[in-house]
């Protein structure tokens, strides 16, 4: 089986995705984290262009990592000077990693516009850069910035960079399509033209700004490269870099490829939502793989051929990829959905019995009133737990109050209190906020906190409203939907009712009750 080696470049390139800021200590969580996963190389940043950066390696020399190797970053040496009296080179070797990666340039356009120099002068700050880092004992990964740009406005001089690189002793060439704007037939072509020319393995690092990113670095791999850039959920610059995630899931499930090792391929799902809870920014959840709808069923016809063979509707066993199978309840769906999550809490019913009828009609009944599952997996699990008396609640409310107020500057602020008994004791506790549903939500988790330490790791990606019934106005129902995520998982839970306030607190309970009742089975 042909080993691909995965390079991941989050904590750098990842981190120039809009949205995200990481600090010091998310960067060694993540870093810590792409180890435990199996990633060959974790690329840490750029230690020459920021504190931050600097502060991550100095860090991480204190670091053992197990599986993966820590790469800085950088690019070749300042042109009118040698890489010895660069100072970005000496921060790139002061940061003590196996593995330094630099990019120079590949397209003649960046050359002469952008760098300002002469062709032959740019080969020179190549060989000067290579040759530098390789007597400093490094493992130097050569990234050939605009390759396919440049190979395509100037094919021999684009080879010539990366034959340079090659001579001066870079261990990995790395073709980029820096734009993202390259096809995957043209990806394919141009590497299957180069490689004879090439005694070193050649990498590749696609950009997803036409959406390719994935396929791009799926076609490369085909055509010869043994390394594969990329981050994590896609995050990156514009559109983004090419998902990691994806292409794991593809290369291992689909063409035959050693990626991670094969015992951590499981820790796939886990991986991608640790790090984007780090990120603060929520994974898609039509995202493949690893996403909350990556191996949902709705439709009735589809949920009843899966019970009888899973692979009429499924490509790959869920399970291989830290994932799991879910059933989506729907007018589209029927009793099937009630049925296997009965047989989930272990109560036997079939199509026939009066248990699902009477399930069918208790959910109809829900739906009827504004409630809608089909979008609330987690609420409509509670549902179930509750209707088959399978369910033991982890808290009870004696009461809460919102106070809000708007001041004559314009700010508004409020706050909320909140009553509860939890495991024998009553606890009070208060917290303010912008809104009322924020500080409801940080009571109540200011509440419970001693008795389930592990609400820390659980937060609030999403809230939404609706109006059920606008001929009625102000006083019509409204369906609250929120979101939630933890280190593993997001899940969504819904609430009903007249009182905005009432059908947020609906959905902010099953939030914190399914994240409890999560927990309560590892």
């Amino acid at each position: 089986m042909q080993k691909v080696s995965i390079y991941d470049t989050t904590l750098r390139d990842g981190s120039q995705a809009e949205g995200i800021s990481f600090t010091v200590a998310d960067k060694i969580k993540i870093a810590r984290r792409l180890d435990e996963a199996g990633v060959h190389y974790v690329e840490g940043g750029w230690p020459g262009s920021n504190p931050k950066d600097k502060e991550f390696f100095k860090l991480m020399q204190k670091v053992s990592l197990k599986n993966a190797k820590l790469a800085a970053f950088s690019s070749t040496r300042r042109k009118g000077i040698t890489a010895a009296e660069d100072m970005n080179y000496k921060e790139l070797v002061d940061a003590r990693t196996p593995v330094v990666c630099i990019f120079g340039k590949s397209w003649d356009l960046h050359v002469t516009d952008v760098l300002r120099a002469s062709l032959e002068e740019n080969l020179e700050i190549i060989r000067d850069s290579v040759a530098f880092l390789k007597k400093k004992n490094k493992e130097v990964i050569y990234d050939a910035e605009h390759f396919f740009d440049g190979y395509k406005n100037n094919p021999d001089y684009a080879l010539d960079t990366i034959l340079t690189a090659q001579s001066a002793g870079a261990d990995t060439i790395v073709l980029c399509d820096t734009n993202g704007g390259s096809l995957p037939e043209e990806v394919a072509g141009i590497i299957s033209e180069i490689k004879s020319r090439m005694t070193v393995p050649l990498g590749i690092h696609a950009h997803n700004d036409c959406g390719l990113g994935v396929a791009n670095s799926l076609v490369a791999v085909e055509a010869g490269c043994l390394q594969v850039q990329g981050t994590f959920n896609g995050f990156g610059e514009r559109c983004g870099n090419a998902d990691l995630s994806t292409i794991i899931g593809v290369l291992s499930s689909k063409l035959g490829y050693q990626t991670l090792p094969k015992n951590k391929l499981k820790e796939l799902k886990d991986a991608a939502y640790f790090i984007a809870e780090v990120a603060n920014l929520p994974i898609p959840d039509f995202h493949p793989f690893t996403g909350h709808s990556a191996f949902a069923h709705k439709a009735g016809v589809h949920i009843d051929a899966i019970l009888k063979n899973t692979r009429a509707y499924e490509h790959e066993d869920p399970e291989n990829f830290g994932n799991h199978r879910r059933f989506i309840t729907s007018e589209l769906a029927g009793k099937m959905p009630l049925i296997q999550k009965a047989r989930e809490l272990a109560v036997k019913i079939d199509k026939k019995s009066p248990e699902a009828k009477e399930l069918l009609q208790a959910l109809q009944k829900k739906e009827l009133e504004g409630y809608k599952f089909e979008g609330a997996d987690a609420s409509f699990e509670l549902f179930m737990k509750k209707h088959l008396k399978k369910y033991k609640p982890f808290f009870t409310l004696e009461g809460f109050r919102i106070h809000t107020e708007k001041k004559s500057t314009g700010t508004a602020w409020a706050e909320a209190t909140i009553h509860i008994e939890v495991k024998g004791e009553k606890r009070f506790s208060a917290a303010d906020s912008v809104g009322p549903v924020d500080a409801l939500d940080k009571a109540l988790r200011k509440a419970l906190i001693k008795a389930y330490p592990s609400l820390e790791h659980m937060r609030l990606t999403d809230y939404k409203v609706r109006v059920l019934d606008t001929k009625d106005g102000t006083s019509a129902k409204v369906r609250v939907l929120i979101e939630s995520q933890d280190d593993h998982d997001c899940w969504t839970t819904v609430g009903v009712h007249e009182n905005i306030i009432e059908a947020s607190w609906e959905a902010l309970v099953d939030s914190v009750e399914y994240k409890l009742l999560k927990d309560s089975k590892k």
